[in-house]
């Protein structure tokens, strides 16, 4: 979000000038004209951001946010609960080995493993560099803007550091991607206990709050804010149930369960991501005393007695 100049009382931030709400992005060459490109569809440049207001820690959010407080000389302000980026920026080749022990733990086999670990060779982390928010984006805290007070609202579940903005009078929703206009799952895994159930809350949080208009981190602005909950909620439900249903057939492992849940095996351009997301169905499933895990290299999980 960029806004205007002066630092007005306590948890609020007053601009003198316009807001906009725009995605930072992943660092790269070739991403820096893309975000100076869509503050000049508006009339502002880089130059003109007086707070940067990161709605959560991921590359896609925050990768760019150290040289744009470079250029901007302005603050960032962001959730706490950002561990899942810091950890990983601080130590990349442990952040990749941890990943590989998961998936291995998940029953992946090694081969896969191996190409995985082999094409990720020379990808960063898609973050240009650490930078410590100023603020911490709690409840409580307000932005201040010519469109009026956006409120905070934590919403975690896709990653413990999300929090959504809200402007009560026009019923606008800045959605991060908690909200998408597609219904797409991604849960940050080994973070929380239970992401799933954190995001299903933050579902019903952000579905109260009655917005008429979502402005999401991906994709074009939507009105249905409430089917767009609806829709994310039954298919929660929905992948849930299947890996419940599937439990039934145990012992199985994260990797041998995927292909029951999505209706297809995995591959490269999708194993982390249901991996990951499967992983979270089963710690879901396992705090609500539906699911145990069986220690053992690899790992298994089957449906509680």
């Amino acid at each position: 979000m960029a806004g205007g100049a002066a630092r007005g009382t306590p948890g609020r931030w007053r601009p003198a000038t316009g807001s906009c709400s725009w995605t930072p992005g992943c660092t790269s060459p070739a991403r820096w004209p893309t975000s100076s490109g869509a503050l000049e569809q508006v009339n502002l440049r880089l130059e003109n951001v007086r707070l940067l207001v990161c709605t959560h820690a991921h590359s896609d959010h925050y990768g760019q946010a150290a040289p744009i407080l470079e250029r901007a000389g302005c603050e960032l302000w962001m959730h706490p609960n950002h561990q899942h980026m810091t950890r990983s920026l601080e130590d990349p080749a442990a952040t990749l080995a941890r990943r590989l022990e998961v998936a291995r733990q998940s029953g992946v086999p090694d081969e896969p493993l191996r190409a995985w670990a082999e094409s990720r060779k020379g990808f960063g982390p898609g973050i240009a560099a650490l930078v410590e928010p100023d603020r911490e984006l709690v409840p409580g805290v307000e932005v201040q803007t010519d469109l009026g007070t956006w409120s905070v609202h934590y919403t975690p579940g896709h990653a413990p550091s999300h929090v959504c903005l809200f402007q009560r009078e026009r019923r606008l929703l800045i959605s991060g991607d908690h909200l998408l206009g597609r219904v797409s799952l991604f849960y940050d895994y080994g973070w929380t206990p239970d992401p799933v159930g954190e995001f299903v809350d933050s579902l019903e949080a952000v579905d109260r709050l009655d917005a008429r208009l979502c402005l999401a981190g991906h994709g074009r602005p939507f009105a249905d804010v409430h089917a767009h909950v609806r829709a994310n909620q039954e298919l929660v439900r929905e992948r849930v149930d299947a890996v419940e249903a599937a439990l039934v057939n145990g012992p199985l492992t994260a990797f041998e369960i995927v292909p029951r849940v999505y209706g297809e095996d995995l591959a490269p351009a999708n194993a982390a991501w249901w991996i990951q997301e499967t992983l979270c169905y089963l710690t879901h499933l396992e705090r609500r005393g539906a699911a145990r895990r069986l220690p053992g290299e690899p790992e298994s999980w089957e449906a509680a007695p």
